[in-house]
């Protein structure tokens, strides 16, 4: 019998996936990947080798072996949900990174030097949303739940993938905010809205934060949310050393995900390798 990827069983998958307690993120990049593959495939029932050729469609195109193995997870959820199990196929193999690319790392400079451009554009809230990220290593997602609650007290309560943490705001950051509460008249809820009401998207900061690059001189592939917190990582994991309780504050169930963001900059290990003076 042939099988093909109707809008009724996407509508279906939809609902599978909201009763696992997916997040939204996670729900809508799901079924951004399957209607992707849907419309090349045309109508065309679905064969293991047609999804094999998209695997290397996706390569041929250029697409980073760690996008391709996220796509390639959202239709292998499609499958095993619809027990389409022989569809399934095998993702690319990744060779741990050795060390993060200088040309895309953050440093506490150059991140300075963001806050101060921010700043002097009159961008208070933007330049809050960096030092907020930056200073507690939350992620962008999560900042609706830097609330005025959260802040008066001190911490915030993240839920987030069927998990729950602390979100600690060190008090020259929680002075901060709560200045600019009381300056915006931020009765409760959300810290960072927008003028209509809503919590600043992620796509909205990004693109903010990129406006700031030309006049705070710095390089605008290393300009973008993520980075902050990966700053962050970088900085405790220098002071505590210890990869379980960074962890624990990243809120990450697996520690090589952690790994990711304390591998040291390729400029450490030339330096390192300098200092061996093994060329005669």
């Amino acid at each position: 019998m042939e099988k093909i990827i109707t809008e009724e069983i996407i509508k279906k998958f939809q609902e599978h996936l909201k009763s696992e307690e997916k997040s939204k993120n996670t729900i809508d990049k799901y079924l951004r990947d399957v209607k992707e593959f849907t419309i090349l495939q045309n109508g065309k029932p679905i064969t293991k080798e047609a999804v094999i050729n998209y695997k290397q469609h996706l390569i041929d195109n250029g697409y980073a072996p760690r996008s391709i193995n996220s796509i390639l997870a959202s239709l292998n959820s499609l499958f095993s949900f619809l027990n389409w199990l022989d569809f399934r196929v095998k993702t690319l193999k990744i060779q741990r990174q050795l060390f993060y690319p200088e040309e895309k790392e953050l440093n506490k400079v150059e991140y300075e030097r963001l806050c101060k451009a921010a700043q002097n554009k009159h961008n208070e809230r933007l330049n809050l949303i960096l030092q907020t990220i930056c200073g507690t290593g939350i992620r962008v997602s999560e900042l609706p739940f830097i609330t005025v609650e959260a802040v008066q007290r001190g911490k915030a309560i993240v839920n987030c993938k069927n998990k729950t943490r602390i979100i600690f705001l060190v008090k020259p950051l929680q002075k901060k905010l709560l200045s600019y509460i009381l300056k915006k008249n931020i009765k409760s809820g959300t810290v960072f809205i927008t003028r209509t009401g809503k919590p600043m998207s992620r796509t909205n900061i990004w693109k903010e934060m990129k406006a700031l690059c030309k006049s705070a001189k710095v390089a605008p592939e290393k300009v973008f949310p993520h980075n902050l917190r990966h700053l962050f990582a970088r900085v405790f994991y220098e002071i505590e050393k210890d990869f379980v309780k960074l962890a624990d504050v990243l809120g990450h169930s697996n520690i090589n995900t952690t790994r990711i963001y304390i591998v040291s900059s390729g400029l450490e290990h030339r330096n390192i390798m300098e200092t061996m003076r093994l060329i005669l």
